[in-house]
């Protein structure tokens, strides 16, 4: 069974561009958002994914992941997903032991940016970087399955 243990966080400032070691565009769109899972579909980096992934709150998830063919991904993405789209840039940063995928989002989701870090267990310790802001892995809203339902661009102010 694959299981993804994964944390969310914001960031504080733009400080962690500076320590960027590549960065990739990514597009993808969702088949269906049933409460048991979600179906993606994503193009990143020339290569098309399948991806299912649980619909669980928090750290732990169970996730199966398929490359498939490019070209078959993008006609998905453009004839099958839901609306709107995520559209998002994924920074590749290293501190510590981690390393850390931060997404700036755009379109519909512009002005989010996320920072997450995968672990081999829910427990594991690791540094947080000055630019690590808030934790928001059990805030459903920062999940891109939401974000596809409802765009950032939407939110209102909590409180």
């Amino acid at each position: 069974m694959a299981v993804e243990i994964e944390r969310k966080f914001l960031v504080l400032d733009g400080s962690w561009r500076a320590q960027v070691t590549h960065w990739i565009r990514i597009r993808q769109g969702y088949l269906n958002q049933a409460k048991e899972c979600s179906v993606r579909v994503r193009v990143a980096a020339g290569q098309g994914w399948l991806n299912i992934k649980s619909v669980t709150l928090g750290a732990k998830r169970h996730e199966y992941e398929y490359e498939i063919p490019v070209q078959d991904a993008e006609e998905m993405l453009d004839t099958l997903c839901q609306r709107p789209l995520i559209e998002k840039i994924r920074y590749f940063v290293g501190f510590g032991d981690h390393l850390w995928e931060i997404d700036e989002f755009e379109a519909d989701n512009q002005g989010l940016v996320v920072a997450e870090i995968e672990l081999t267990h829910p427990e594991e310790e690791f540094l947080r970087p000055p630019w690590l802001g808030q934790e928001v892995t059990h805030d459903m809203r920062y999940y891109n399955t939401y974000l596809a339902k409802t765009p950032f661009k939407f939110w209102r102010p909590q409180g």
